[in-house]
């Protein structure tokens, strides 16, 4: 069964992205024990002007300030 503060962490994770305008629809978001890996494709979604590398970065900053996240592993193609 999964910790319920990974679940917490997760969704986290995903509302940021989810803010940041970036299209994550094909890559695999997860929370192991506080760490969370990104795998797969992230790109800006279509009709925005967001680098997507700039913010994939601002979210990991901020990802690492929040308690319930311990590191952030980063093992994405960004576009």
């Amino acid at each position: 069964m999964s910790d319920p503060k990974d679940i917490e962490a997760n969704k986290i994770v995903r509302r940021e992205f989810n803010k940041r305008q970036l299209d994550i629809t094909l890559a695999d978001l997860r929370v192991s024990h506080g760490v969370v890996y990104v795998r797969g494709v992230i790109k800006s979604l279509p009709g925005t002007s967001a680098d997507a590398k700039t913010e994939v970065e601002h979210i990991v900053h901020l990802l690492k300030l929040r308690p319930e996240i311990r590191d952030v592993i980063i093992e994405a193609q960004i576009k």
